[in-house]
């Protein structure tokens, strides 16, 4: 683990707490970053480094990219795809892993809930970081224990791997994307848990969306949510909501509009009677399923993007959702307004897109395209806008 010592760290942090709208404190960025008040203060004197995990979380909490408050500026795009293979070696032998420690149930159960924390937050370099010794120790837990102590084994390492997966689909790592997903599929029945398998189900929708297979997906999706555990419990009530919603979007993607329709009333009706929450790792609740109509109409194009703008209208999504969710967000929405011609909007919604998950933004291949879109638009094109468009390398 590196740490930076130039005092450039500290003037670049204190530089973007400085111009954030409105001026974040040292103490503000502290409680956010979950940082000591005091390391704050020397980070910024220059009187002491800062880790690769710290300078990560200081990123998040300011919104910005770790490369812009980084020394050597190395991109973290480049240290994330680096660190790919190690996640490929660490799955390679599931079944088969390498003799070493095991730490207790518990102490597993934590490290795979902060990195399950990480992948909603989209903070990828942390994933790659840590992932892989973890799927390596959790092979070792599973396949050392008994065949009827393995279900919390088990269910840890589908959370795990998905964690894992959201950093090889979000850097179009696709083929090993694929491969978590038939692990996670692999893990699941030993967990025994229905809503778990419901998950699964969730989460390899992205194999579909990868090869542009929408209606197959669409069928496995309505496959899954029959199978789904009767919705009469708040977490069953989750589960199956999420399912509709992700229909409703791959449906959306076939132009299968009657059916998006469908399953978008379907989980906007389930989410009436969930607190907004993440379940098993899935956000689901009014909110979420809000974010999803401008999902879905995005999706349905043409005719529907006035909905999308309707759907947004006066409304942001609660500081409370999961970062990645809310990027999302402001990216469709982005395409909905450069499709309706409100060019200047869209941007203004790029921009909030990489404030609040700036990982996630700058891998999203709709960024990049609508950036190049509005270059070409804004034949002028400001400084901003030009920063932005070589930020997300767009063309």
């Amino acid at each position: 683990m590196s740490a930076h010592a130039d005092g450039g760290v500290g003037r670049r942090l204190a530089y973007y707490r400085s111009v954030m709208r409105p001026k974040m404190t040292q103490q503000q960025l502290a409680d956010a970053a979950c940082v000591a008040l005091g390391t704050i203060r020397k980070i910024e004197r220059g009187e002491r480094g800062v880790t690769d995990v710290t300078l990560e979380a200081l990123a998040a909490a300011l919104g910005v990219d770790p490369s812009r408050l980084r020394v050597d500026r190395g991109p973290v795009h480049t240290r994330v795809r680096e660190a790919l293979p190690a996640l490929s070696a660490a799955i390679a032998a599931y079944d088969v892993p390498d003799v070493g420690p095991v730490r207790p149930l518990g102490e597993l159960r934590a490290a795979v809930a902060e990195a399950s924390r990480w992948r909603l937050a989209a903070q990828y370099t942390r994933i790659v970081r840590e992932l892989p010794d973890l799927l390596a120790e959790l092979a070792r837990a599973y396949h050392g224990s008994a065949a009827h102590e393995r279900r919390e084994p088990a269910a840890l390492l589908v959370t795990a791997y998905r964690a894992a997966d959201a950093v090889a689909f979000k850097f179009g790592a696709h083929d090993l994307s694929a491969r978590l997903v038939e692990l996670m599929r692999w893990a699941a029945p030993d967990a025994d848990d229905p809503l778990l398998a419901a998950t699964v189900a969730y989460v390899r929708t992205e194999i579909f969306f990868a090869a542009h297979a929408h209606a197959p997906g669409l069928r496995t999706l309505e496959d899954a949510i029959d199978s789904a555990p009767v919705p009469s419990t708040v977490p069953a009530i989750a589960a199956r909501g999420a399912l509709h919603m992700r229909a409703a979007v791959i449906a959306g993607r076939a132009r299968a509009a009657t059916a998006s329709a469908t399953h978008l009333a379907e989980a906007r009706a389930l989410a009436d009677h969930v607190p907004e929450s993440v379940y098993r790792g899935t956000a689901f609740g009014p909110d979420t399923v809000r974010i999803h109509e401008v999902s879905v109409a995005v999706s349905l194009g043409d005719d529907h993007v006035d909905r999308a703008l309707t759907a947004a209208h006066d409304w942001k999504p609660p500081a409370e959702l999961p970062a990645e969710r809310r990027s999302g967000f402001y990216i469709e929405l982005a395409r909905a307004q450069l499709w309706a011609g409100l060019a200047d909007h869209a941007f203004e919604s790029l921009k909030l897109a990489r404030r609040i998950a700036p990982q996630h933004t700058r891998e999203h291949p709709w960024v990049r395209e609508d950036a190049s879109t509005l270059r070409r638009l804004k034949r002028t094109d400001s400084e901003a806008l030009t920063g932005f468009a070589e930020w997300c390398a767009a063309n």
